[in-house]
This record gives structure tokens, sequence and C-alpha cells, in this order.
């Protein structure tokens, strides 16, 4: 049980104001803070002016705040090393831990406790990025980061864990397994409080939306989720109201005091305490919001006002999240959904089913096999884009090869390069722990696991399922047992039920986190025993969905057809997906390109292919009849549209500029500065500036226009500058060298 939540519970909990903010009305010295070397370490002076601190604290607990925040934001071993100061991370934890705690404790009343939150911070990495520098950390290691500060922070008193300010979703949850580890280790469990910060789009740094956020972290099984930071309250509205409308757990809003404006050289918060504190009065009033408090830029005075307004301002009931608000049974509560570092999706699709791209997949794509033999991560990032192009919702990733050993180190770069370069949630395909546990500490969102079984009893389960619990992931359970593939309807409903019973029961994973693969075998072999299979794995769906609620169904629907040619696989492919979503299949991993859907299929065919999936007299051999005679039947998903069809070439040259496509820029600049020298009579240096300014510029500049509209993300800018970059490099080769050019200083 937890005082914290249980306050929070009864009423609306009212954090402090700005640490940083108040510490600069002191105008300290370099000797305040220890000397030149530690000078603007705010978290040093904990040690070196503790009187300072515990002052700060006792003002805001004096205009009636409930929550303090240790002086600890920046106080992680990495950040503190940049003072020299590692070697004093324990303490000043500690320390700022017990600061908090005493003053706390001083103001404290069996009306009104006062409680502590122990702060961390971001580290300044930025692991799910590209960038070789703010990426160059492991999971691990910012889970060991996390780990020591929050260590200090529960020995020293702390009431609860507040993650905040975070702009990298993976250190989040780097820091949730951090602060994890350190109650385990110190058998003391507090609330988790994760907080992230978003931009005036309404995304965090690298592109993560509010609905990808949430999702991740209730996932995660935090306590509270929120924001802060970034912005002022007005930009925070519509993000707040989404968490409102969809976050089963309570909500915390904690904005700066408007957004900073650069004066004299100084950050000026322009928002005075009454605006601030009737914004956040209307988060109360109109969205149920259950925490408020201030970020940068907010003084005492703010804290006063904001008191005075949210303590009688009456909260809006959110039924979604304020029963027994202590006691959260994670089972119930989680959605079902994933996510990618960019968005959600929801594996209840509407219609069904949810589409699994199948293409990222050595085994199943020759063309991924040979990138991977390859390290051609971006000719994969190309197929993952078609798979989504032609209708994938998430993409299935399996990167195993005979001819390699590395399968762990090319998981690991397989699922950063579709992380930064494509919005679709991944689906992590692999027989070994040790590669899904890399995937999983690259991966900044909600993966689905494929697969755990029983075909050695609960090893497979005991190696996967606590990862999948660590990082909130979803699991593909197929109907394996130590017996072998269940085939029947009967076997396969009672591995379900065994399975079930452990993920759920004993390890306490979400019904609807679990995904059960019915298993579908060929009906195109003529072998006697497989007749009846697809009635056999339609039956299943239907019996476990009815027997195991909440849990989930998926199927690889080209398994139905092996054997056969192509166009009459795609036939029988879609009629038997028909049929498993009737069934209640909620996930299909199929190739969606070659998906048809039923109402377009010819009625003879469907009639053919409905008689071989029911088992109906001479179905097989006249289903193979019937299309060797007929051959291939065109469709339109046999054939592919070009997006650039009807373009010159400046224009695809744009085009592929503002889509983020390398493949073919080359060329491309070739051809036109070739008709720029014959059209134009002029030099090809001459038309190479041409091309730069009058192409290739607009074309960012467009990039640049929409990013600040809101329209693109972080990461496809840069993927467009590393398009613009290639494209630059070639067109120099038209370009005469300066002799003696030099390109200055910084």
């Amino acid at each position: 049980m937890s005082a914290y939540l249980d306050a929070i519970a009864q009423r609306v909990l009212i954090f402090d104001g700005a640490m940083g903010t108040n510490i600069q009305r002191y105008q300290l010295t370099a000797e305040d803070f220890g000397g030149q070397a530690t000078e603007g370490c705010n978290e040093y002076l904990v040690i070196t002016k503790p009187a300072v601190i515990e002052e700060i604290h006792a003002g805001f607990l004096e205009v009636g705040c409930d929550v303090i925040e240790t002086d600890s934001f920046t106080a992680s071993r990495l950040k503190l090393d940049e003072y020299g100061l590692g070697h004093l991370t324990h303490e000043v934890n500690y320390t700022a831990a017990q600061i908090a705690r005493r003053v706390a404790d001083h103001y404290s009343t069996p009306e009104q406790p006062r409680f502590v939150a122990g702060s961390m911070g971001p580290t300044g990495m930025l692991p799910s990025s590209d960038d070789p520098s703010l990426s160059n950390i492991t999971y691990q290691q910012l889970a060991q980061i996390f780990e020591e500060q929050a260590t200090s922070l529960l020995q020293g008193g702390v009431d609860l864990i507040i993650i905040e300010t975070s702009q990298d979703i993976l250190e989040v949850r780097a820091a949730i397994t951090g602060a994890r580890r350190a109650m385990a280790q110190l058998e003391r469990q507090v609330p988790i409080q994760a907080q992230v910060s978003l931009d005036t789009s309404g995304r965090m740094l690298l592109g993560t939306d509010i609905a990808a956020v949430m999702n991740t972290l209730v996932a995660l099984r935090v306590d509270i989720v929120g924001l802060n930071c970034s912005t002022g309250p007005e930009h925070m509205r519509e993000p707040v109201r989404y968490l409102a409308e969809n976050c089963p757990l309570p909500i915390s809003t904690i904005p700066n005091a408007g957004i900073p404006l650069n004066v004299n050289g100084q950050a000026v918060y322009p928002m005075e305490p009454e605006p601030m504190a009737a914004a956040l009065s209307d988060f109360i009033s109109e969205f149920g919001v259950n925490v408020v408090g201030g970020c940068c830029g907010s003084s005492h005075e703010h804290m006063r006002a904001i008191v005075n307004a949210c303590r009688k301002a009456p909260r809006h009931a959110r039924p979604i999240a304020d029963n027994n608000v202590s006691q959260k049974d994670f089972t119930k509560i989680i959605p079902a959904n994933v996510t990618s570092g960019i968005r959600a999706v929801t594996m209840q699709q509407d219609p069904a089913p949810l589409l699994v791209g199948e293409r990222v997949n050595s085994t199943g794509s020759r063309k991924a096999k040979q990138a991977l033999l390859a390290d051609d991560y971006d000719k994969l990032l190309s197929i993952a884009r078609e798979q989504m192009e032609g209708g994938a919702h998430v993409l299935d990733v399996q990167v195993a090869l005979t001819e390699r050993v590395d399968e762990a180190n090319q998981m690991a770069k397989t699922v950063k390069k579709l992380s930064m370069g494509s919005e679709a949630p991944l689906v992590i395909d692999s027989t070994e722990a040790n590669v899904v546990r890399a995937a999983l500490e690259i991966y900044p969102g909600r993966a689905i696991i494929n697969s755990i079984n029983m075909e050695n009893g609960r090893q497979r389960i005991e190696s996967i399922v606590p990862m999948a619990l660590e990082h909130g992931s979803a699991l593909v359970a197929l109907t394996i047992d130590e017996v072998g593939m269940g085939k029947t309807t009967e076997r396969k409903v009672e591995i379900a039920h065994k399975i079930y019973d452990i993920c759920v029961h004993e390890y306490g994973l979400p019904a609807n986190a679990l995904i059960f693969d019915t298993l579908t075998f060929p009906v195109t072999t003529g072998q006697e025993e497989m007749q009846t299979a697809a009635i056999e794995t339609l039956d299943a769906i239907k019996r476990i969905k009815a027997e195991l609620p909440g849990v989930l169904t998926i199927l690889g629907v080209s398994n139905l057809s092996f054997g056969i040619k192509p166009y009459a696989r795609a036939i029988l492919n879609s009629v038997f997906l028909f049929h498993a979503v009737k069934a209640g299949l909620d996930m299909a991993i199929i190739n969606p390109t070659h998906t048809i859907p039923y109402a377009e299929i010819d009625a003879k065919q469907r009639q053919l292919a409905e008689d071989l999936i029911f088992n109906r007299p001479e179905a097989l051999p006249h289903y193979i009849t019937y299309f060797e005679e007929h051959g291939e039947q065109k469709t339109d998903t046999n054939t592919k549209v070009d997006p650039t069809e009807g373009m010159n070439v400046a224009q695809r040259l744009h085009w592929q500029i503002l889509h983020r496509r390398k493949e073919g820029i080359e060329p491309l600049i070739d051809e036109e500065i070739h008709s720029r020298t014959e059209a134009q009579q002029v030099a090809t240096g001459e038309a190479a500036v041409d091309v730069l300014n009058n192409v290739l510029l607009p074309a960012m500049k467009e990039v640049g226009d929409r990013f600040g509209a809101g329209e693109l993300i972080l990461p496809f800018v840069l993927q467009s500058a590393e398009v613009m970059k290639k494209a630059v490099a070639h067109l120099e080769n038209y370009l005469e060298k300066q002799e003696g050019y030099t390109k200055g200083k910084v």
C-alpha cells in the first residue's frame, strides 16, 4: 500500500515549483557551488549550500504544496561526471532525499501529509536516435545509471520516484527498469510517476506522440502517467485531453510558466501566476487531472496561486482511472495496443484483422535474406516500407541465417533501422532468448514477441515471459507442448489453457497481451491427416476466444497454401483469412500486397477455395486443375503503382528527398544535369549549381516547412537530410574544385 496513491485517490495533489528557477534568485557565486569547476551544478548545492535548498523546499510547503521534489534532477552519475562529481553520486542523491524528507516531515499533519518525490531527469543521451554520440550508450548501461540514483533516493526516504522531462521513450523505459531493480534490491516498493516532455506539436523530441507514450508507459505498469516542462499549459491541453479519455491511470500535469523567452541572454518565463493557476484548475475540472504542479519558471508566488485555485476546483470524474487507484489490477487495465517509437496501433482492429507484414524475414523473403547477408539495412527498410504501403499495421522481423552466427547483432541493427525509419510497431521473431533481449533493449516502443510454446515444458516461457513483463511486451504463444504441435481442436485448446494459466495466473501477464497462434497447416499437400487442418484451426480460434476471455489470436495464414502456385495461393489465403476473421481471428501474419478482398474474388474461385478449406469431396484436385487451366488471375494486387509516374526528372528528385528515398538518386542527378546542359547550352558545373539551387534546396525547404508545421517528425527530417547528402555528394563531381578554399571556423 502507498500513502501517496491513497492520497491521490482522495484528492488532487499539488507538486512544488521550479528548483532551478528559484536557485537563480539567490544569485549564488562560484564559491557557493564549491568552486568554478562545479559552478552551475544545482544538485551539488545539497552538499555545499543545504540551507538554500531547505529554504526553497520550505517555501513551497508554506504556500500549501503537497509534494516536494528532491534536488536531484540531474544527479545521475553520467551528469555529475560532467562536473567531476560522479564519485559523489550516492552522497548527493541520498542527501537531497534526506533534506526534502526532513522538511516534508516538519510540515506534515494528519490532515495534510506531505510527500517527497525522488527526481530523476534525463541523462542527456538519446538512445533511440541515429546520432553516433548521443546514442552511444546501451539500455543496460542506462538502467544501471538510474538504478544507482534510485537506490540512493530510496535510502534517503522518498515516497515515490518521479522520472521527468523525458525526451526519449527508450530512456524512460531504462529508467523504469533501473528504479524497479533498486526497489527489488532494497525490498522497498514505491510508486513510479513517469512524465515526458512534448513540444508544441504534441510529440517528444524524437517524434513519439501522446498515444505511443501512454500505451508504452501503461504497459510498463507505472503508477502515474504525466507531462511536464517544455511548454506552458496552453500547449498541453490536447495531450491532456487524450490522456483523460484513454489513460487508465492517474494523470499528472506539471507545465512550465509558459514557453521561455530570451531576454538579454536570460530565459524568462512569461506566464504570470494567476493565468497558470486558472489553466491548471481547468485541467482538474474539465479533464480530471489528479496531480498538478509547476516546472521551469514557476516561483513560490506561482505555486501559491495554483494551490488557491486548485484546492477548490471540483475534479471531473474519470471512471476509467478513479476506482481503487492504489490497488490497480494491471492484468485488466493495460490496453490491447502496441507502439513504435512514434505511434500506437490497436491489436484489435475494426474491422479485423491487424495485418502483420511478413517480408522482413530471412526465411520467407529472398530479398530480405540477401540484404541481411550483405548488411544492407537500407534495403530492409525499403522492404518494410513496401509492406506498410501495402497495408501492414505492424512488421514481423526475423533475421536468423544459417550462413551467419551473429543473429543478435543483426536483429539489433535491423530493429534500430526500422524504429527510426518507419512508424510501424514491430514483432520480434526469434527462437533465441538473447536475440529477443537484444531487440527489446534497442526498441523504443511496446513490441510483440514471437513466440513462446511448451515444446520443452516451461523452459521457453520462463526465459521469455520475465522479459515481456520488464519491457511491457505482448506475446505470441504457439499451441505446441512436449507431445508436439496441436493439430486437433482439442489439443490446441488444451495447450492454450496450460500456457494461459502460467502466463496470466502465475506471472500476471495481461490476458490481452497473450496472442494465441492455433497453427496453420497446409491443406494443399494431399496428406489425409491434413485435410481437416483448416477446420481444426478455425474451431480452435472460436473456442479459445470463448474459453479464455481477453486473449487475442493470430495465424500465419500463408502456411495453409504451401506447395501450390502463387496466384492460387493468393486466392486460398484470402478466402481462409475471411473465414478466420469470422471465427474471431485478431491478427494475421501475411503479405498484404498478396491479399485480395473476399468480395472481389471471382465467385467460382471463392467456392473452390471454400471447398478445400472445409474439406468437401475432391476439393484439392478440383482446385489445382482449375488454376492450371485458367492461369494467373489478374488483380489490382499484381500491379505495383509507381508514385512518381508522370513526373519529370526534377520532380522525381524533389519527391525522393521529400519521401526519404536514397535508391536511384544518383542516376536521376546525372539525367537532370545532362538534360540541362543540352537544353540550356551551359557547362555541367553551371547546370549542377542550377540543380542544387532550384531542385534540391527547394525540396529540403519543403521538408523544413513540413517539420515546422508538425507534418514531419525529426527522424524523417534526418532521413531526408541523408538523401540530400547523398545527392549533393554526387553533384560535387560536376563542380570544379577551388584551390586554397577554406570553410572557416565556428
